[in-house]
This record gives C-alpha cells, sequence and structure tokens, in this order.
C-alpha cells in the first residue's frame, strides 16, 4: 500500500507566525495566555500548554503582569483595547492574510458601502471582521443566503480566507442581483488554503482512500475533506493516528494523506507512520 502525500498540507505561513511569537514571548519568560485557542488543532494546543501557554475565554481574564495573545483568526477592535488596557504586553498573532480582510472591511465600511463577507458567522475570524464593520456587514454563508439580504450601496464582496473558492465566487455571483451598483469582488481566500485544495482536488483522482489530518472545529480541515470527497468518497477527516481504522484500508492500493493549515509536522508523522506499518501488516498477512 503507498501513502501519498499532498504537495501542500500542514502549517500555513500565518499558523506558523502564531506558533513561534507564542514561544518567542514563553522564552523571554512572559506568563503567556491566548485569547481563545491560538488555532484550531487541539493537539498543538496541548503541546503548547505544556511550554506553560494557557487560554482565557475573555480580555477580563487577564491579569496585568500576563502576556496576552490575540490568536491566529483575529479579534474586534473593541476587544484588541481591552486586551491593551489590562495585560503588561499584547502580541498580536492575528494571520496577515485576515488583517487584510479587516482592513478592507474598515475602510467600505468608512465610505458608507456595504461589505458582504462569505463565511460562517460564528467563526472568530468572521466575529472579528465583522467589528470592523458593524453597521455594514453581512456575514453570509453560501448563495442561499443572499435572498436575504437587503437592497446594498456600493458592495464589496470579500472571503473567510478558509472556504472553498466556488463557494465564494458563486456567492459573489449571486449578490449582483440585490444591487443597482457595481459590485467589487475580492477574492481573500488565503493563498494556502487554495493550494491545499487545489493540491488535494489533484491527489484524490490517484488514490483508493484519503485522510485528511486536522481538528474537526477547523474550517480549512473540513473544507479539506469536502475537497477530497468530490473524487474519492472513501475520504476520512481524522485528528490523531489512533483514529485510523485499518478495516476501512484493506483493499486499497494508494492512501492519500493532506493536512489542515493548523496541523502541525510532528503529527502528520505519526499519521503516516501509522499508515505505513498498517501497509506493512497487509503485506504479511498476504505472504504465501
Amino acid at each position: 500500500m503507498q501513502v501519498l502525500l499532498a504537495n501542500e498540507y500542514g502549517f500555513c505561513f500565518g499558523v506558523e507566525r502564531a506558533v513561534e511569537m507564542v514561544e518567542e514571548a514563553v522564552g523571554e519568560g512572559a506568563k503567556v495566555r491566548a485569547l481563545g485557542p491560538l488555532i484550531h488543532n487541539e493537539q498543538e494546543m496541548q503541546r503548547l500548554a505544556h511550554e506553560g501557554v494557557t487560554t482565557i475565554n475573555l480580555p477580563s481574564e487577564i491579569d496585568p503582569s500576563e502576556t496576552a495573545v490575540i490568536r491566529a483568526h483575529g479579534v474586534t477592535p473593541e476587544v484588541q483595547r481591552e486586551l491593551e488596557a489590562k495585560a503588561k504586553n499584547v502580541v498580536d498573532a492575528t494571520c496577515p492574510f485576515v488583517t487584510r480582510v479587516q482592513k478592507l472591511a474598515a475602510r467600505a465600511a468608512d465610505k458608507d458601502r456595504h461589505v458582504i463577507v462569505v463565511g460562517s458567522p460564528e467563526h472568530p475570524e468572521m466575529i472579528g471582521v465583522k467589528g470592523y464593520a458593524p453597521e455594514h456587514a453581512f456575514i453570509i454563508k453560501d448563495e442561499s443566503e443572499v435572498a436575504s439580504l437587503p437592497r446594498l450601496r456600493n458592495p464589496l464582496v470579500v472571503s473567510q480566507t478558509t472556504i472553498k473558492a466556488k463557494t465564494f465566487f458563486d456567492t459573489a455571483e449571486a449578490i449582483k442581483s440585490k444591487t443597482d451598483d457595481e459590485v467589487e469582488i475580492i477574492n481573500t481566500i488565503c493563498s494556502a488554503t487554495r493550494d491545499r485544495q487545489d493540491a488535494a482536488r489533484a491527489l484524490a483522482t490517484m488514490v483508493d482512500a484519503f485522510y485528511v489530518i486536522g481538528g474537526r472545529h477547523s474550517s480549512n480541515s473540513v473544507k479539506l475533506l469536502a475537497v477530497c470527497k468530490e473524487s474519492c468518497e472513501k475520504s476520512f477527516l481524522i485528528e490523531t493516528e489512533e483514529e485510523i481504522d485499518a478495516d476501512d484500508l484493506i483493499g486499497v492500493e494508494k492512501v492519500g494523506v493532506t493536512a489542515g493549515a493548523s496541523t502541525p509536522n510532528w503529527l502528520i508523522d505519526k499519521v503516516v507512520k501509522r499508515l505505513e506499518d498498517i501497509g506493512r501488516s497487509f503485506e504479511l498477512i498476504l505472504k504465501p
């Protein structure tokens, strides 16, 4: 059984940057507390916890002697001000791709334009972006929700950084029916997200089974699974190697592997080793 890795997988620039910033703060001797999970990967958060990084849910929980970390998904301007007023130091680990969406929304709102963000309203990234244009922004999941929008003024359409490209462009096209003005469409899907989806899509046509390694609350990992299932129905989302069921691989000659943007290399290596061990065990059984 061959184990094939997608050409693009694992930590994206924004996540790697956030982890490095936190580790640097820990190395300087600071007591570090992240506002919400730094990234959507429970196993990596557990590793950081062993280094002394703890998580808080509200700015009010930070102590004046502690360093607060704004996670990769970003926060609202109001929350950032609260942290800066209370913590000894604030490390802004917001992904630069997310920062771009925040700035675009704020600039459009300043010009009294409507902003439509295609993404999940409950996602922390979207909550943060909404805070930059609270009276002007609408967050919708896909084109099915366009009908609920009011008539729009000079709308700007942007996206959550981790959604599927087709969802974004189909929704952006549908939004044109909601205005008499020109619609400005800016694709703000992270390039790492696009690259991982494209690589997974290409590999999915070549394998009999596919494993996506990532958190079940990770938007980009869930989207990767959907992309893989388009061409390989036998696709699974797993968080660790322990979730692999060898019975699912009976008769499989090629298995593909990819990982969400919050999945560390050490976890990917464990999954690949487990798959290779299963493949070797099948070979031993089949030997005459």
